[in-house]
């Protein structure tokens, strides 16, 4: 079996912490797919456009060649183990991920590419295949999940008035709303579930180009700092 990438993500996640764990969680997160030579011939998507969602198949490139049998799924607190088929890690035999996004754009010069949304995807992830979503066979009404029936519940974020005024001036090629993304990201809660924070204790990740650093507070996430990632380390 031969296996090759038709297309290569950039995303505003640079690294795997803080990503969403799940796609369309953070609907103001962007994404370009650009397809890769011999694939990306125009001809190849037309009438994509004529579709509002998308599912990717891409690989987890940063966990190749891990897998086990059971995993320690964050939606049950990382403290209990289920079988890795009836969870999403990606820690996985196979290192194959699936993620439904929404289609933005179709751009075919200077070179073809698709804008998406709400992508939970690393930048640089390897894309193995693009299929249009279709509502009437993919959306199945009845279906159910015991362990995880609705999304989780989101926290609290303050974003203090300097940084949210830095974050309104931030311009992209994608249109990237980055005061909507750091709160939607920061919703979901990015440190492990089992993880009490101290108050004291700083995170960071990257994203859009900046080191976004928080803390806990109260229950609720307080923003602290925004700065260019060639201004500092993320933490």
């Amino acid at each position: 079996m031969k296996i090759e990438p038709i297309a290569v993500t950039h995303s505003c996640f640079k690294e795997k912490f803080g990503i969403p764990r799940q796609p369309l969680l953070a609907d103001a997160s962007r994404a370009s797919i650009e397809l890769l030579p011999p694939f990306g011939d125009p001809e190849a998507v037309v009438g994509l456009e004529q579709h509002s969602h998308l599912w990717l198949t891409w690989v987890f490139h940063e966990v190749a060649g891990q897998w086990s049998a059971k995993v320690r799924p964050p939606r049950l607190g990382g403290n209990k183990k289920l079988g890795v088929f009836a969870t999403r890690s990606p820690f996985r035999p196979n290192n194959i991920g699936l993620s439904v996004v929404r289609l933005i754009e179709v751009r075919m010069t200077p070179k073809v590419e698709l804008i998406v949304a709400g992508a939970d995807l690393l930048d640089g992830t390897p894309i193995l295949d693009i299929k249009p979503y279709i509502p009437y066979a993919d959306s199945v009404l009845e279906a159910r999940s015991e362990l995880a029936e609705a999304a989780p519940e989101s926290i609290a974020v303050n974003i203090p008035e300097e940084i949210l005024v830095q974050a309104q001036s931030y311009r992209d090629d994608w249109g990237t709303d980055l005061p909507a993304l750091i709160n939607q990201v920061l919703a979901q809660d990015p440190k492990p579930a089992y993880q009490q924070p101290d108050p004291e204790r700083i995170y960071g990740m990257a994203l859009c180009g900046f080191n976004l650093q928080w803390r806990y507070v109260n229950g609720e996430i307080e923003v602290v700092d925004l700065k260019k990632l060639n201004d500092e380390v993320v933490g």
